[in-house]
């Protein structure tokens, strides 16, 4: 049986038929080529400091996107945030993510990752996706495809 949300082409007939330009959709389908790309690169068994850093990429712009997919429904339901700790906010008393302190600290990550390159951080922030972070992506993903199909 399929679900409401099977594929990105889906959405994309769904939003012609009904002569919709909804922001937080078109942004989730850019998002879902991200994550699956993170998903992929985390399953690489002992990667080298190479996969590592292109996972750290992965990591970098999944969160991104996360981030403006959130701000995107958010707006769509009426809340306009500029930055990504106003979003994680609202989304999270909004119920669209649980855990919010650590989707802070993915931010906090995500911005160490960017702004400076040491080894230990790098190892640190790996361990941080592999472990804690992309079970909340995963999440994020269940929860944004349940609101596209109540749209």
């Amino acid at each position: 049986m399929k679900s409401c949300y099977d594929s990105v082409k889906i959405i994309g007939k769904y939003m012609q038929k009904n002569n919709q330009d909804i922001r937080f959709i078109q942004r989730f389908e850019n998002w879902s080529k991200s994550f699956v790309l993170l998903k992929k690169s985390i399953e690489i068994k002992n990667p080298s400091i190479i996969e590592k850093a292109g996972i750290l990429k992965f990591f970098e712009t999944t969160f991104e996107l996360s981030w403006k997919v959130l701000k995107d429904y958010l707006l769509y339901v009426g809340y306009d945030l500029k930055s990504p700790r106003a979003v994680i906010k609202q989304a999270y008393s909004s119920d669209l993510i649980d855990d919010g302190a650590i989707w802070l600290d993915i931010l906090e990550d995500r911005n160490r990752s960017i702004h400076t390159y040491d080894e230990a951080m790098a190892e640190e922030v790996y361990q941080n996706i592999k472990n804690t972070y992309f079970n909340l992506f995963c999440r994020l993903n269940a929860t944004i495809k349940d609101k596209i199909c109540s749209v």
